[in-house]
């Protein structure tokens, strides 16, 4: 389970504020991608309060929702920040999740002097960063963040079900599933769907 190691470093360093950063939506054929930054605080019982926050990946929506009330009180402070599918497609999935990701950091009612990130490196956000692969599985701080921007995310396909039905974005939540390929079989693309990524660019995409 994740823990507070990562953290623990960075306090040690005089570094109060480490935040936790991770995305959700990154390989999603529609809807934006989503990314949280939490910073928890330096008691270690919040690890007591927070021991089943884990990957987000690893954990079911109910559960998800459940623990999001959890992080959310025992935080010092969390922010969630966005880029659209239009973002997406003009910069490319990679930078669009750095602008995600900084604008969860610029949101934090508490700006951090250290970042933990899941594989993804800040180059434009001057502040001291660590980033490696599966971070969510080990950082508390960023398997927080990573159900932040999970849920947030999921919360926003099941409004847009409502507004372009047909595509049960609600149930898939923009990936690419069986039932996404045929939807867009049916009904081609629609406005908040990557137009670069693929199957977008197949015919039946355009």
């Amino acid at each position: 389970m994740p823990s507070l190691d990562y953290e623990r470093v960075w306090w040690e360093r005089g570094h109060q504020y480490v935040a936790g950063i991770d995305e959700a939506g990154r390989g999603a054929w529609a809807g934006p991608v989503m990314a949280a930054a939490v910073i928890l605080p330096t008691d270690p019982a919040v690890v007591t309060h927070l021991r089943e926050v884990n990957d987000s990946k690893q954990l079911t929506a109910k559960r998800r929702e459940a623990l999001r009330t959890e992080i959310e009180r025992w935080a010092i402070a969390w922010a969630v920040g966005s880029a659209s599918n239009d973002e997406i497609d003009a910069l490319g999935i990679v930078p669009a999740t750095r602008l995600a990701m900084q604008r969860a950091i610029e949101g934090l009612a508490i700006q951090p002097t250290a970042l933990l990130i899941d594989a993804v490196k800040l180059p434009d956000v001057l502040i001291a960063q660590q980033f490696f692969n599966f971070a969510d599985s080990i950082s508390l701080s960023v398997a927080a963040a990573s159900i932040l921007a999970k849920t947030e995310r999921d919360r926003a396909m099941q409004a847009l079900d409502a507004h372009y039905v047909g595509y049960e974005f609600g149930r898939h939540k923009g990936y690419g599933t069986r039932a996404h390929r045929v939807a867009l079989l049916e009904h081609g693309a629609c406005p908040i769907h990557r137009m670069t990524f693929k199957p977008l660019k197949l015919p039946h995409g355009q």
